[in-house]
């Protein structure tokens, strides 16, 4: 297996500017195929990257600077990232950053340039890095570790929409065992409905099941039942309301020892505003063990559970990368081999395991995660417009409609591979 070549922010960086492909036949068949899939950029007219660049991007930095009492200078350099959005021109980190060498080396080609030029997937992890910077999160001085989305987060765990959430988990607590294990999947899935960075209004159906494009519900189960039970890796997405399902179904699969160990990958930074970091895992464990009936109750065993080494948080620096999975050091390449089933959350995620690219829409989801060391599977809301695994008379059916179901959280997918 080849070295880890990802330039991780320890370490001397000694790489060229662009990432190796992973190796092996597998690979280089993936790799030849993305040749004919281009990245997903922002500057075609009327894409929906374009608008993350031109609208959202700015309004969130205006957001996060009436969140919190910054500081004047925290203030000017808010400011100035907010000229750069708006005028779509990109500038490096200060050389000063701890990881300044990193990001050169990841986008050399792509600085000084215009954001909406770069891959999208890029420049958006770039964005949340320069917003970090601007906000003092790595510098010395009293902003240093302070989450400037932490506010947003908060809020989405308040109030009596969180509190009748965490009451329902006493009737699903009652169901036959398969409906109860088709609840709490469900509701993992639609909790990205609540993503901090999309703002998705009205209320979810009482079944979302018809909205899913594709459902391999049923091998997720046959992946966590069959065989004797394992490590379960569980890639994070968000915080808040999206997370305490997450906990619940991370629960269930402890609880009734279909894991040995649950291994749940969070951020160890803030990003893409509403990413969990550890800090959300265990606001969101408070939330939990505050609350009556069955949702407490869970808490209370998440809790154990982390002090037994049951359950178990994991911050791989990677988490933050601007790289698709395929392009994954061996150490956290390492982790996922060794799990008996990763489950990935998550729109950003997804788009990191297939690549985000414009592929096909019936292109194998086999073939292009065909790297991946171990059975997978991926919960997603569809909320940007790369997509795999869906047949061209599905995707066609949908289009006609008129809905912009690629990009508003209305449909969903679970899909794996074993």
């Amino acid at each position: 297996m080849q070295a880890d070549r990802w330039a991780p922010d320890w370490g001397a960086v000694e790489m060229d500017d662009r990432t190796p492909a992973p190796s092996g036949d597998a690979e280089r068949t993936r790799q030849g195929a993305a040749v004919n899939a281009p990245p997903i950029l922002g500057n075609v007219p009327g894409a929906y990257a374009l608008g993350v660049f031109r609208d959202r991007h700015p309004a969130l930095v205006r957001q996060v600077r009436d969140a919190l009492p910054y500081s004047p200078d925290r203030l000017e350099a808010l400011d100035r990232l907010l000229e750069e959005a708006i005028a779509d021109k990109m500038q490096p980190l200060d050389a000063s950053a701890h990881d300044f060498a990193t990001w050169l080396t990841w986008g050399r080609a792509y600085l000084r340039g215009r954001w909406t030029d770069a891959p999208f997937l890029w420049a958006e992890s770039f964005f949340y890095r320069r917003l970090l910077e601007a906000t003092g999160y790595f510098a010395e001085g009293p902003w240093r570790g302070v989450d400037p989305f932490e506010p947003f987060k908060q809020a989405e765990l308040t109030g009596s929409i969180v509190d009748e959430e965490l009451a329902s988990m006493d009737r699903v607590a009652a169901l036959p065992q398969r409906e109860k294990e088709t609840a709490l999947l469900l509701a993992s899935l639609w909790g990205n409905r609540a993503d901090l960075t999309f703002q998705i209004t009205g209320e979810l159906g009482e079944d979302k099941a018809a909205d899913l494009v594709v459902d391999d519900g049923e091998l997720l189960w046959s992946l966590v039942h069959d065989g004797p039970p394992g490590t379960i890796c569980v890639v994070a997405d968000n915080a808040g309301r999206e997370l305490l399902p997450d906990l619940a179904l991370i629960d269930h699969l402890l609880a009734r020892r279909l894991a040995t160990e649950v291994v749940l990958h969070v951020k160890p930074q803030p990003y893409f505003v509403s990413d969990a970091t550890p800090a959300d895992v265990l606001a969101g464990l408070r939330r939990l063990s505050g609350a009556p009936g069955e949702a407490g109750k869970a808490g209370v065993r998440l809790r154990q559970a982390l002090r037994s080494g049951r359950l178990v948080l994991r911050t791989h620096p990677f988490a933050c990368a601007p790289l698709p999975y395929s392009d994954m050091p061996d150490s956290l390449r390492d982790d996922f081999a060794a799990a008996s089933l990763t489950i990935t959350k998550g729109d950003l995620n997804y788009r990191r395991l297939v690549g985000d690219r414009v592929w096909p829409s019936d292109t194998p989801f086999e073939g292009v995660t065909a790297y991946f060391p171990g059975p997978v599977v991926a919960l997603r809301t569809l909320k940007s417009d790369v997509l795999v695994g869906v047949a061209q008379e599905v995707s066609a059916g949908l289009d006609a409609t008129g809905e912009r179901w690629r990009t508003t959280g209305t449909r969903a997918l679970i899909q794996g591979r074993a």
